[in-house]
């Protein structure tokens, strides 16, 4: 909250403007992370960077840019947190990460020494017929958090990238399937590649505010 948001703004900005007429986006970390997100044109990119307007509401501390992603397929280890009501429940997973298997956007494995954590993440994203597809896909962008607290409105807005299950958020980014569900997982340490073009490293982005 103490962010110049200002800054954070401008930033997202510069990230919306590099990632809106993507095709592809690639995301790896040194946990093991390697993630692709193939993008659907036809899906708007919408920018939350802290400054509220009477125009649309949001969540504060801010600090995003996010789609729903045509397809997104690979590995996401969560070794930050995972959302919704789990957040509260699990906190911070660096010591013990969710390892998720993404094919086709949806969620096709799961796998965690915390075998409670995994059950409970199952059966989150197993409630409708699409709690188990990628709805979002997103960039972190508030460069004033230097790590994940457990907070999952404000670990979501850690620079990187993070991608959530179940509701697209439709009425802003354009998809037409919908989800009763919606949980965010947040990684650490992000290298991101914008059509192969390498916008963030370690964590860091390359784009200047």
């Amino acid at each position: 909250m103490r962010a110049d948001f200002l800054k954070v703004d401008r930033l997202s900005v510069k990230v919306l403007e590099t990632v809106r007429k993507a095709k592809q986006i690639r995301a790896t970390t040194p946990a093991g992370t390697d993630l692709v997100a193939d993008l659907n044109p036809n899906y708007r990119w919408v920018k939350t960077s802290g400054i509220i307007s009477s125009e649309k509401w949001g969540n504060l501390p801010g600090g995003e840019v996010f789609t729903t992603p045509g397809e997104v397929n690979g590995t996401f280890v969560i070794d930050g947190v995972v959302g919704d009501y789990l957040c509260a429940k699990f906190g911070d997973l660096k010591a013990n990460p969710l390892t998720i298997e993404v094919k086709g956007n949806r969620l096709l494995e799961a796998h965690s020494a915390n075998k409670e954590l995994k059950d409970a993440f199952w059966a989150y994203t197993h409630t409708d017929e699409n709690s188990n597809r990628v709805g979002e896909f997103a960039i972190g962008t508030n460069i004033e958090l230097k790590d994940v607290i457990g907070e999952i409105l404000q670990d979501e807005k850690y620079p990187g990238v993070h991608i959530a299950f179940g509701n697209p958020y439709g009425a802003h980014t354009g998809a037409e399937w919908y989800s009763s569900t919606h949980i965010d997982v947040v990684g650490r340490n992000f290298d991101i590649w914008v059509d192969g073009e390498q916008i963030m490293r370690g964590g860091q982005f390359l784009i200047e505010a």
